[in-house]
């Protein structure tokens, strides 16, 4: 049973601003693994053959009208594989987490983290693919595979919040080094993980360290 006090804590520590967030750049991702699907026919879709549409009969044998104006964009709220039906998962856990309901918030934190991952690796894909073709597409690609990156690793530090409320040490351990290593540990997410580590006992070292005690110089990229 968790206490109020670890609602409390919760929902003074868990949850970030994501539109602060999306400002920021990310490595490479890594830690999820996305998932690939491949998508199976069923009756009412549309199915493209050899350039050509063929339309599929629905259970009830009527023929489905082929209606491009009936299309949604993946940007709508009832899409799953989107920026938004990411975000709806996120609010959604907040919603569980204020009733207590930490199960169901796991699981919410789980899918906006996977959800979050594939679109951030979809456009990483696309812009390496747009390289050298069309360099603005690129770069308008990259930069959504980075806001996408950060928005599932805020998701992963909510989720490594949620296990440490539920005295859950290493379960949250190994997700705040994965946001360490994706956002480094100069970023404000960065520090906020490795800060986390700190009051866990896992680290010993404070950081940034305090005083007259040298800092190693950040070393530029080639």
């Amino acid at each position: 049973m968790v206490s109020s006090g670890t609602v409390s804590f919760l929902q003074r520590t868990a949850y970030l601003s994501i539109p602060l967030m999306m400002a920021w750049g990310v490595l490479v991702p890594l830690g999820v693994n996305a998932q690939e699907s491949s998508p199976t026919l069923s009756p009412g879709d549309v199915q493209l053959r050899d350039g050509t549409e063929t339309e599929v009969a629905p259970p009830s044998g009527e023929p489905v009208p082929l209606n491009p104006n009936d299309i949604r964009p993946l940007s709508l709220d009832s899409s799953f594989l989107s920026i938004e039906g990411g975000k709806r998962l996120m609010q959604e856990a907040d919603t569980a987490v204020s009733s207590e309901n930490y199960a169901e918030a796991e699981k919410k934190l789980q899918e906006a983290r996977q959800v979050f991952n594939q679109l951030s690796n979809f456009y990483q894909q696309l812009a390496t693919s747009f390289s050298g073709v069309d360099n603005r597409i690129a770069d308008s690609h990259r930069n959504a595979a980075r806001e996408t990156a950060q928005m599932r690793d805020t998701a992963t530090y909510q989720l490594a919040l949620l296990h440490r409320a539920k005295n859950q040490p290493e379960l949250a351990v190994p997700l705040l080094i994965q946001i360490i290593r994706s956002q480094a540990p100069t970023r404000d997410l960065g520090k906020k993980a490795y800060q986390q580590l700190l009051e866990l006992g896992f680290v010993t070292d404070p950081f940034p360290r305090t005083g007259n005690a040298e800092t190693q110089p950040t070393s530029a990229a080639p």
